[in-house]
């Protein structure tokens, strides 16, 4: 399908245009064009679309970050008081200290079944699913807003035909109060062209109605503030009143290709798969790379420093020749500085580094759970698949038959106005002639208003099945 994606710049651009043209002060006209890009920029089922299709997009995202090695730091640092390990020497001391302790460690999964790449595949074709709900939206609101827009011009020129059916009627009462005043006609024939005339008000009436509830329509599926003074610009109907050439069947087989629903369907089926393989992967072992570094600081830390040597006489003794000679030993001096913070940390810097290998045995069969679940929910992505293609194809052959039925009415109602616009101007000459009755000018003026309304409704009507048919093509609708 050919699509235009605006920007956001562009959009506000084009929805200002939209708004200037709409302004009566300006004398502009809306276009069905601007009624279209007003929608799309501030529907509020289309901008819900678009917030899924980015949630979505971040779902695959972070499906493909998580195949990167993960890279965690730590840092801690408090103080010990009473009986604790002296972390230089692990003996035990009682005394206050003050420590901390720093780490960076980093992971990554060398193999997991291929989970992690079936989930990845599967988040982007999701994504690509809603990116075509999104314009499955859209498309479905171009469809709306054009149906709207040309209910307005129907009602138009239903309110005009009215109208014009009044003051007809308005011409021949005049004539004829002129005529009863002078005595030369029955005073039944004004009684009747008065009620006449009172219908058509109360047709206008209805249609004035009408037509502001459809701009009311129209307003509402572009999400804009009703304004009764907003004129739509015209557009010739007759011009689009030719032969369609496209048949069903070549329809549905370049909608099978073209159309948004047709393929979010299959793109959640190819999802679907992806998700089994994913949820079969989990069934393998993991096989995982770690690595890490650490390292501490304690304000208990001490360098010992000789000073010096001295000798003393132990209370250890020798028996050396039946005498019991005591043993001279020789102590050290010693000095306890403080390690710098620094010198700590370059001191106790330590490494590692693991292959590791996680063999699933028994977890409550919630792996092989999650595959069953996958399939069903496949099953449920294909059954969707088919019924929409079927459904598509059912609403192809219907809307193409409410096209031909559109365009076989609208031919006939041609030549049905153009007969009892014959029979009208007969019927009006005789009754201006004085030889005709009331019932006879009214029944042809009736005949001739209600086929001039049809016609009216019919030749938008076409256009409207031919636009619906082009929207299953993914053809530009306007």
């Amino acid at each position: 399908m050919k699509r235009v994606f605006v920007g956001s710049f562009l959009v506000s651009v084009l929805c200002m245009n939209s708004l200037r043209a709409q302004d009566p002060a300006t004398g502009g006209k809306l276009t069905i064009q601007q009624a279209i890009e007003t929608g799309l920029a501030k529907n509020l089922d289309v901008k819900n679309a678009e917030i899924l299709m980015r949630q979505n997009k971040i779902d695959w995202n972070q499906a493909r970050l998580d195949m990167l090695p993960d890279l965690n730091g730590s840092a801690s640092s408090g103080i010990n008081t009473g009986r604790s390990i002296d972390p230089n020497t692990n003996n035990y001391i009682t005394q206050q200290v003050n420590y901390a302790t720093y780490g960076l460690n980093s992971g990554v999964i060398l193999f997991n079944g291929l989970a992690m790449q079936n989930t990845s595949k599967s988040t982007a074709l999701y994504y690509q699913a809603a990116k075509m709900d999104w314009q499955q939206v859209k498309d479905n609101l171009t469809i709306n807003i054009i149906l709207a827009y040309l209910q307005v011009l129907t009602n138009e020129d239903l309110l005009a035909q009215a109208q014009s059916q009044a003051g007809l009627s308005r011409q021949q009462m005049e004539r004829l109060e002129i005529l009863n005043k002078d005595g030369a006609i029955l005073p039944s024939l004004l009684s009747d062209l008065k009620g006449q005339y009172a219908n058509d008000q109360l047709t206008i009436i209805g249609a004035v109605n009408t037509l502001e509830s459809s701009k009311i329509d129209l307003s509402r599926l572009m999400n804009v503030p009703y304004d009764t003074n907003v004129q739509l610009e015209r557009i010739s109907a007759e011009s689009y009143a030719t032969k369609y050439e496209a048949t069903p069947d070549s329809i549905y087989l370049t909608a099978l290709e073209q159309f948004s629903m047709i393929k979010a369907v299959d793109f959640r089926v190819e999802a679907g798969r992806r998700d089994v393989k994913a949820a079969r992967g989990r069934l393998f072992p993991i096989l995982s790379l770690n690595a890490g570094t650490s390292t501490n600081y304690s304000t208990a830390a001490r360098n010992q420093v000789l000073l010096s040597t001295s000798e003393f006489t132990s209370t250890d003794y020798v028996t050396v020749n039946g005498i019991a000679t005591p043993v001279i030993k020789q102590e050290g001096n010693y000095s306890f500085d403080k390690i710098g913070y620094g010198k700590q940390l370059n001191n106790n810097f330590g490494s590692n580094v693991s292959l590791n290998l996680n063999i699933p045995i028994f977890n409550a069969l919630i792996q092989r759970n999650r595959v069953k679940r996958a399939k069903i929910a496949l099953e449920g992505f294909d059954a969707e698949a088919k019924t929409t293609k079927t459904q598509l194809q059912l609403n192809i052959e219907q809307s193409y038959m409410n096209m031909t039925t559109a365009s076989n009415r609208y031919k006939t109602l041609i030549d049905q106005v153009a007969a009892y616009t014959e029979s009208f101007n007969s019927a009006e000459i005789r009754f201006n002639a004085g030889v005709g009755t009331s019932i006879d000018y009214l029944t042809a003026k009736n005949n001739f208003d209600r086929s001039n309304i049809n016609l009216i409704a019919a030749k938008y009507d076409y256009v409207l099945r031919t636009k619906i048919l082009d929207y299953y093509q993914g053809k530009q609708l306007w």
